[in-house]
């Protein structure tokens, strides 16, 4: 390990390029290996020759020591020993001279840490578990150990559930006992696949196309616009760092500073509800890079196709999905001149007998021509809503969506999971009305969004009708990113901040006074990390994912945080506690969005 640690020191001191690159291929090749190998330097604090997993029949005879978890024992004879890489076969001794290891191996309770040291043998005809068993999906199932010795390392007490995948639990109980949920195989999977991804990425970003990366501050300071920021005091009276809901800011500055090519993996704090797909921290991916080449072609593609399934990508601008634009424009043109309002399609290939008033009287006026426009058949169905655009694509995606889970009930294959299917959206408007109050203008994205080339002069005259140079990222029909060029001069931004947004411009000085300095033209992108492996692993929630996750209501079920701070200790950061009264907090329970933590 030392070794290996002066060898990777001396090859980035080296100045040579081509001499650092052969020092890092020496010194991965060392670090893969390691697992596979014993390190003298290290020789006298190994408790085991090999894991659990690695043996095969190759190495029979060989005289092995493991660790692991007591997974399953049978007849007291037979005891399944596991460890984070894999499942192995132990015969317990039945002589008498070995008593003493009888004993230790068949009165440990499950999940008891034992070290066990013996023989690798066969197993005899007719026991051997296939490699390739469907059932069990045993590598080590041709081998067993003949055991000699056993130490018992750390006894387990009564389990508050048992750790096999298929024991139903609850989210709030796995949350509580999360380092035991961690043995599972379904998180060990996820987690480890995780872990390849993310040095896929680091690999793609650092290694082939020069990326630096740059970690930057937890503790800065508060934000305009956007979600909800979480505050720390200090000990300054009455100021407050805040925890950044995303780099943003810092992406911005790097790029001022010259490094056009940065990117983290950046922890995100956001004071706000969790959904299946979102928790108050979670991971980005963060970079400043040519987004739609590096994103979509290269980076992704990279890190998704060797884990699982393949990827196909296609790029489209907003609007419908499923028709050529020059048959949309048509319907729309055809529905504004009968019913002065917007209809979106969806033609459906099924048997099912759908009818829509809408569709039956068009199909009825003008039923030919319609037909002809589709390209439909006798058995083909056209649904068609009118209203408002936003409400109108909003009420048909829900309505595809339950379509497709309809069909795929009945046994119609779909969506194929193993298949990576990529879409931009883009041209998306920059300014929204408030919710609260109409009249004003909020960010769609955030205040440092560029304009569309082509809307800059509706800034100034008509800002609700300029669109953003934003962009989403979706992965089989789930946002998994969204980034945006950015505006690079400071007259533009403090215009936008000041006159259209009516925010404090002080809050942001410090980057206003950068832009002056010779701030280059930039963009960037931020990927959900802990959605992407959602999707990857085909898990239903993101804390499956996640090592340590929050509950619905924030809350970290295993430690009991967020937890109260006695009042001697506030002091030092002038915080007084006002505590709330019945009424408000009865009034906050029952309007939280999920009162329930499971």
């Amino acid at each position: 390990m030392f070794c290996w640690l002066s060898r990777l020191c001396r090859g980035l001191s080296t100045p040579t390029r081509r001499t650092t690159q052969l020092i890092w291929s020496s010194a991965s090749r060392s670090l893969v290996l390691s697992s596979q190998r014993k390190i003298p330097e290290l020789s006298s604090f190994v408790a085991r020759t090999n894991t659990c997993g690695e043996l095969r029949s190759s190495h029979l005879g060989q005289e092995v020591t493991l660790c692991g978890w007591i997974q399953f024992r049978r007849q007291n004879i037979f005891l399944v020993l596991r460890d984070f890489h894999g499942l192995v076969q132990v015969v317990i001794p039945q002589d008498e001279s070995a008593a003493s290891v009888k004993k230790i191996l068949c009165e440990a309770p499950m999940e008891s840490v034992v070290q066990v040291s013996g023989t690798v043998i066969s197993r005899p005809p007719g026991q051997k578990n296939p490699v390739f068993s469907l059932s069990k999906k045993m590598p080590t199932g041709e081998i067993e150990i003949k055991v000699k010795t056993a130490k018992l390392l750390n006894s387990c007490k009564k389990l508050p559930f048992e750790i096999k995948d298929f024991i139903k639990k609850t989210e709030a109980l796995r949350l509580q006992y999360r380092y035991l949920d961690l043995r599972s195989v379904q998180m060990q999977y996820n987690l480890r696949l995780r872990s390849q991804m993310v040095m896929k990425m680091r690999e793609y970003l650092c290694n082939l196309h020069g990326f630096v990366d740059v970690e930057t501050p937890t503790l800065f300071k508060r934000t305009p616009g956007g979600a909800k920021e979480f505050v720390i005091p200090s000990r300054e009276p009455g100021k407050f760092y805040s925890l950044p809901q995303s780099p943003q800011q810092f992406k911005q500055l790097l790029m001022v500073g010259g490094l056009d090519r940065y990117f983290q993996v950046a922890r995100c704090y956001r004071d706000e509800g969790s959904r299946p797909d979102r928790q108050p921290e979670f991971t980005q991916i963060v970079d400043i890079s040519d987004m739609f080449r590096n994103t979509e072609v290269g980076f992704l593609q990279d890190a998704l196709s060797k884990p699982q399934g393949t990827v196909k990508a296609i790029c489209i601008r907003k609007g419908a999905k499923y028709l050529k634009r020059k048959d949309i424009e048509s319907i729309r043109k055809f529905a504004a001149d009968h019913f002065n309002e917007e209809v979106l399609p969806i033609f459906l290939k099924t048997n099912e007998n759908w009818n829509s008033p809408v569709a039956k009287f068009i199909m009825e006026e003008q039923g030919s021509g319609l037909v002809k426009l589709l390209e439909t058949q006798e058995e083909d169905v056209v649904l068609l809503t009118a209203g408002e655009h936003k409400r109108a694509c909003s009420l048909m995606g829900k309505l595809r969506l339950e379509c497709a889970d309809l069909l795929e009930a009945r046994g119609v294959v779909l969506r194929d999971p193993a298949l990576f299917s990529f879409l931009w959206v883009v041209d998306f408007p920059l300014f929204l009305p408030k919710e609260e109050n109409p009249q004003e203008l909020e960010s769609a994205h955030h205040p440092f969004t560029a304009p569309h080339p082509s809307d800059i002069h509706l800034l100034y005259t008509e800002p609700h009708k300029v669109r953003s140079q934003h962009y989403d990222l979706v992965l089989n029909g789930n946002e998994i990113g969204g980034g945006s060029i950015r505006i690079h001069n400071s007259e533009l931004q403090h215009y936008v901040l000041a006159t259209v947004l009516k925010e404090d411009v002080k809050l942001l000085s410090h980057l206003l006074q950068a832009l002056d300095y010779g701030a280059p033209p930039h963009g960037g992108i931020a990927l959900g990390l802990d959605r992407l492996m959602c999707l990857v692993t085909g898990a239903p929630s993101i804390r499956d994912v996640i090592a340590f996750p929050k509950s619905f209501r924030g809350h970290d079920l295993m430690s009991n945080a967020p937890d109260s701070i006695p009042p001697e200790e506030l002091k030092p950061y002038h915080i007084q506690v006002s505590w709330p009264t019945d009424a408000e907090t009865e009034k906050s329970s029952s309007n939280h969005p999920c009162r329930s933590e499971s």
